[in-house]
């Protein structure tokens, strides 16, 4: 059973910095190794692949991130992290961390968290 829970979002001016965190159990590495994903849904905006690591250790970033967001993996801890950096107001919404087996695209296990809120003011 997969659980994942994340933390960390929040209110930030536009500029600013946040980190999202999202612990997990169950989620398997080396070479049954998960998928790992952040996403956002903002209201009225369709769900958008935020950040991925995929089976081959493979990190990809929506264009609307790269340069500003980093996705990386602490295993030893078991979280999934998200840096975000240079916050826009568009970058507001309900982030969520997701793990799919056995790739990202054609999967047969597809779990989420139950989501943080990040909000970016001007």
């Amino acid at each position: 059973q997969v659980q994942l829970m994340e933390s960390g979002g929040g209110s930030v001016q536009v500029g600013g910095s946040l980190r999202l965190s999202c612990a997990h159990s169950g989620v398997m590495y080396g070479d049954n190794r998960y998928c790992v994903a952040w996403f956002r849904q903002a209201p009225g905006k369709e769900r958008e692949e935020v950040a991925t690591i995929d089976k081959d250790l493979k990190t990809t970033y929506a264009d609307s991130v790269k340069g500003r967001f980093t996705i990386s993996e602490d295993n030893l801890r078991n979280t999934l992290y998200l840096e975000m950096h240079n916050l826009k107001p568009e970058d507001t919404g309900m982030y969520y961390c997701a793990a799919r087996y056995p790739s990202w695209k054609q999967y047969r296990n597809n779990y989420q968290g139950q989501g943080t809120q990040v909000t970016v003011s001007s």
